[in-house]
């Protein structure tokens, strides 16, 4: 049996690895801290760590996992702009699930958007206080609105398809464009200027950082609607507060925060919070925020179990690992057959 140091483990992770976990011969032991400088000493004599999207893999945490035995750090997620990968290079393999259900995070980007423009969130609080009124709930039609999509990805794509059944204008965005999707792409500037409604469907890297920034929104249409169901820092959080503030932003839908590393995933119900943006964001009437749940679907939980334990089991096979992933695989063209290194 491959023994795997399993960190940031929350009940749900529990039941449906452990349905698994027997079938590819891996015995888990849940640690429920993050994986960081403080708790990496934990995987010590661990050939594999798995780990999730806010923990922290610095380089002294790689040199820490490598100096303990580990060799394969499994990333249950699709992102992975959290591990320093050029630390990892030639001594810790580094595998994730890249697509574990599209639909899940297409359709909870869809439940904000609607949540958001016809108030479902306060009425939901009104009528559980007996209050009726329906003053200050106006919304508006999705038919006929253009949407703006960033990133046609398998979930943004996903979510375009959702967006044209309701009648929807779609405008796209990618650096690299899908002609035979049969969408109009545009510049992020244009898409900026036409598009009612924005949604973000694209990694974090480099250039796509703080992507919703003053200057883009200064190019939006007035009473925008703003939907992040990607990461966090594609989004710059005070210029977002400021955005909506100014009556710019006419909603935002937040599934991910820049900062959300130490708040998301956790009760947080009896502390005061340091992130003054957050607190002021989350205070604004026409902002709606959830705590990285687009991915929480059955079908989600199960795909990203078996994937994470079938990368494990093809480690210690010593077989190609599919879902492999290293500092160079934007460049180098990874040779099918080849492990990264």
């Amino acid at each position: 049996m491959t023994r795997v140091a399993f960190f940031d483990t929350k009940p749900y992770d529990k039941v449906w690895f452990g349905r698994l976990c027997s079938e590819y011969e891996v015995e888990i032991v849940y640690f429920e801290s993050k994986l960081s400088e403080k708790t990496s000493a934990l995987a010590a004599d661990f050939e594999v760590v798995c780990a999730f999207v806010n923990d922290s893999i610095t380089e002294e945490v790689i040199e820490s996992l490598y100096a303990g035995g580990t060799r394969l750090l499994a990333m249950r997620c699709a992102g992975y702009n959290n591990i320093d990968f050029k630390a990892a290079f030639g001594k810790i393999h580094v595998v994730r699930v890249p697509a574990y259900s599209p639909y899940a995070v297409a359709e909870h980007a869809m439940a904000l958007l609607l949540s958001s423009v016809r108030k479902i969130h306060h009425s939901y609080v009104r009528t559980r206080e007996f209050n009726f009124s329906l003053n200050g709930l106006v919304g508006f039609d999705l038919h006929g609105k253009t949407v703006g999509v960033v990133g046609t990805g398998k979930i943004g794509r996903v979510f375009i398809d959702i967006c044209k059944g309701f009648g929807m204008r779609v405008l796209a965005y990618d650096p690299y464009p899908d002609e035979k999707l049969g969408v109009t792409y545009c510049s992020f500037e244009e898409l900026c200027k036409e598009s009612d409604i924005i949604s973000l469907h694209c990694p974090l890297t480099e250039e796509s950082l703080h992507l919703i920034n003053r200057e883009s929104i200064a190019m939006m249409k007035d009473q925008v609607v703003l939907i992040n169901t990607s990461r966090g820092a594609l989004v710059d959080s005070q210029a977002l507060l400021e955005g909506v503030r100014s009556k710019k932003i006419g909603a935002a839908a937040l599934d991910v925060y820049e900062e959300e590393g130490e708040l998301f995933y956790e009760d947080k119900s009896t502390t005061i919070l340091d992130d003054d943006t957050l607190m002021l964001l989350i205070a604004m009437p026409n902002v709606l925020v959830t705590s990285h749940q687009a991915f929480l679907t059955r079908e989600a939980l199960g795909n990203i179990a078996r994937t994470t334990l079938s990368s494990i089991a093809s480690y210690v096979k010593g077989e190609v690992m599919e879902h492999e992933i290293c500092y160079q695989c934007d460049t180098c063209h990874k040779v099918t057959g080849q492990r990264c290194f």
